[in-house]
Order: C-alpha cells, then structure tokens, then sequence
C-alpha cells in the first residue's frame, strides 16, 4: 500500500472513532483540536511515520481550503446588529485589543527570536493574533457564562482572522525574497487589498441576490442552495487568485456581501413558503460551516504529523517562552487595556483574555510564509506550531473548569448587583451565533 493511502486510511480511521465518541468528549478537557493534534503527532514521522513529509502539499491546499470557508461563513453570519446593539465587547476587542497584540506580540518576539529581521518580527506578532473559538468551545457554548460575554469571543474570534490579513500580506511584502516583495508594499495594497476587495464584493453581492432570486421564484431546493455557498467561496477565492490577488481577502468580504444580500432583498413571493419552513431558521450557511470545520479537523492532524512533530524535536527555551508569553501576556494585557473604562469587572476581563486561543488562521498563515522559503522561516514555523500545540492543550483542558467556575462569579455578581452588572447586558436577539464546532465537525 503507498503512502498516500496509509495516510488517507489513518485520517479516516481517526476521523471515524472521533466522531463515534464526540457527544461524550464535547463537555471534557479532551477536545476534538487535541485529539486531532495528538493523533498527528502520533501517526507523523516523528513517531511512527504513517504520515510523511511528501503529504505537505496537500496539507496546504486543505488548510487553505478550510480557512476559506471559515473565513466565509465567519463574515457571511455577522450581522451589524452583532457590533452596534451590545457589540461593545467585541468592537473593544477587535478596534483595540487586536492591534495592541499585534504590537505586543512584535515587541516580545524581538529579544526573544534573535535572527529575525524586523518585518519577520512583526508576521509573528501577525500570524500569533487572530483566535479561534472553538479550540475553547465550551468556554463560549457553556450556557452559564453570559450571553454578553459568549457573543462577544464568537464575533470577536469570527472577526479577527479577516482583520489581520491585511497587515499579514504587507508586512510579507516588506520581507526581501518573498513573492509578494517583487511588487512591492505599494503593489501588494494594490492588487491584494484593494482589488481582492473591489471583487469580493461584487460576487459576494451578485451571487446573494441571484440566490434570493432563485428562492423567491422556487427555483432552488433547500440541498442545492447548501451546495451553492461552497461554489460561491471557492468562486470568489479563486477570482482574486486568477487576477493576482489574496484569496482570502476576497472569500471574507464576499462573505459579508453575500450574507447582506441575503438578508436585504425582498425574500419570497406572496404565497411562497419560507425555505426552511415558517419560523424555522435560514439553514443556507450548515453544510459550508460543517465543511469547514471538518477540513479544519484533518488539518489540524496533518498540522501534528508535519509541523508540530518536527518542530518538537527542535525545540529551544526560547520559542518555549515566547509560546507561553504569546498565550498569556500578548493577550491578557492588550484585552485589559481595551476593556479600560467599559464596566466590565475584572474577572470577565481575565476570562475574556485567557480565552483566545490559537488555532487554523495562524496554522495557514504560518504555512504561508514557510512556503518563501525566505531565512527566518523554519524559527518562524517552529514559533507558530509550539504556541497553537500549546493553545490546542492549555485552552482545551482549562475551558470546562474555567466556564463554570466563571459562570458560578456570574450569578453571585449578578444577584448582589440587582440589576446594575454590565455582565448582565442584553445582546441581540438572535445573536448567538450558530458557529462553535470547528475544528470538530458540525456545530454544537
């Protein structure tokens, strides 16, 4: 049997016995991203080499491809309500908190991760900034943590990986050697920000309304209209590859255009029954968040097979340390200061700053830049493998402890306030948004 197949065998293998056991693991430490991970490290060279290092193409090409449907789905069920009306958390977090971790995390690599040129400094407080929810996902799904505080890290999480790219594709533009250097910062905002932007929003908007078109006319079944997200990621993905520009950039404002449109045009004809029945909720998004979620999966046990099993064996005290210091300080402290002046209390600001997890963004981007094959790049991708290993397991074995030790100061806060804990604030109705699962399959 070739390689190949061993690998798709034990990918399969693991994916399965996950599954089986998932409802039972789902309220444990034992997350789906620690056992994915673990399995990786397991089945890779490392140890009993299943998984080998000529699987790194593919990897790539399924972690991008998971990063864009997250990426779309992300921006496609944000709603504006979600940072107008109680969207004061997230607004703080990501107008403020995501920069001052970029900033702090450029700052710290800096004594740190000698041999690194400025610019390769600053991808890693970059790469390192954007979180993702569900490595933590009972911290945020735990009904006994406010609403306030779980809407505020899902939009925050659904949000901040979109947000970086921009300052990801410039500051590797500004790094000799690199294929975006040949174009230059200028050319780079050019084609990559502006242009990728420009295209986005016209697919995402042009293939929202024609869906709304063809649901208003009956034209579409509730099965195809699942399978038209995906053609409408992948599309716009690859209308910004074809014209040299971010891919990823065009997948997340296509999503926001896309999941506007839906929600703007006029729904169905006199007569015509809802898409998903009377009362029912809009479905359209399930099949391309599940997609996501489950590549994001198979990409996190291929991340463990050949990214984090090779990083380990050449491991230094300080990659270790900055791993750690990007967990706690380069995040808790950049939350704090956002959270200055809003009424929220210090044990929300503690749990909103350990919550913010590592996960699928930093992994691709990380592969992004391993991919120039510019020097710094292997110190780079051992940095960014250590800290989402480190995340995978910190996070996912401190969340269900955390959310109902926080949730218990909840409701004590909250009955001796009578009334007045901002803790307590209303979020909008229909707020909560629906994705929490990857990487782990289906949504909660």
């Amino acid at each position: 049997m070739s390689g190949g197949a061993w690998t798709v065998l034990a990918v399969a293998g693991v994916t399965a016995a996950y599954a089986l056991g998932s409802r039972r693991l789902s309220t444990t430490p034992v997350s789906s991203a620690l056992v994915f991970t673990g399995c990786g490290v397991l089945l890779g060279p490392a140890v009993l080499g299943v998984v080998d290092a000529h699987d790194a193409g593919p990897v790539t090409a399924l972690l991008e491809a998971a990063l864009t449907l997250v990426l779309f789905t992300d921006a496609m069920t944000v709603r504006r309500r979600d940072l107008t009306v109680g969207g004061f958390l997230p607004r703080r977090l990501l107008g403020i908190g995501l920069l001052l971790s970029i900033a702090v995390g450029w700052l710290l690599a800096w004594p740190l991760l000698p041999g690194l040129t400025v610019w390769e400094l600053a991808l890693v407080g970059v790469i390192l900034a954007p979180t993702d929810a569900a490595l933590g996902k009972t911290a945020i799904s735990d009904r006994r943590v406010p609403p306030l505080v779980r809407q505020g890290l899902n939009v925050e999480s659904g949000l901040n990986d979109g947000m970086v790219l921009p300052f990801f594709l410039v500051f590797l533009a500004a790094v000799p050697g690199t294929s975006y250097a040949t174009e230059g910062v200028a050319g780079t905002f050019w084609r990559s920000l502006l242009l990728s932007t420009v295209l986005g929003l016209l697919a995402g908007g042009a293939c929202g309304r024609l869906l709304q078109a063809a649901r208003a006319r009956g034209w579409i079944t509730r099965e195809w209209r699942h399978v038209y997200v995906l053609a409408v990621a992948a599309g716009s993905y690859e209308l910004a590859v074809v014209t040299d520009g971010s891919g990823f950039i065009a997948a997340w404002v296509a999503g926001f255009a896309f999941g506007h449109a839906l929600r703007n045009v006029p729904g169905a004809a006199p007569g015509t029954a809802a898409p998903d029945g009377p009362g029912e909720r809009d479905t359209t998004p399930d099949l391309a968040e599940d997609l996501g979620g489950l590549l994001a999966s198979i990409g996190l046990l291929l991340f463990g097979a050949l990214l984090l099993g090779p990083a380990l064996q050449h491991l230094s005290w300080r990659i270790v340390l900055y791993a750690l210091l990007s967990l706690t300080v380069v995040r808790l402290v950049p939350v704090a200061l956002s959270l200055l002046g809003s009424g929220l209390r210090a044990p929300t600001a503690l749990y909103v700053g350990w919550f913010g997890p590592r996960g699928l963004a930093s992994v691709v981007l990380g592969l992004l830049v391993a991919e120039e094959h510019v020097a710094g790049t292997e110190l780079l991708g051992r940095v960014v493998a250590v800290t989402v290993a480190l995340s995978v397991l910190l996070h996912g074995a401190t969340a269900p402890a955390l959310a109902g030790a926080y949730g218990a100061w909840y409701r004590r806060a909250a009955a001796a306030s009578r009334g007045t804990l901002k803790e307590a604030a209303e979020v909008p109705a229909g707020g909560e948004r629906r994705r929490l699962g990857h990487p782990g399959g289906p949504a909660a």
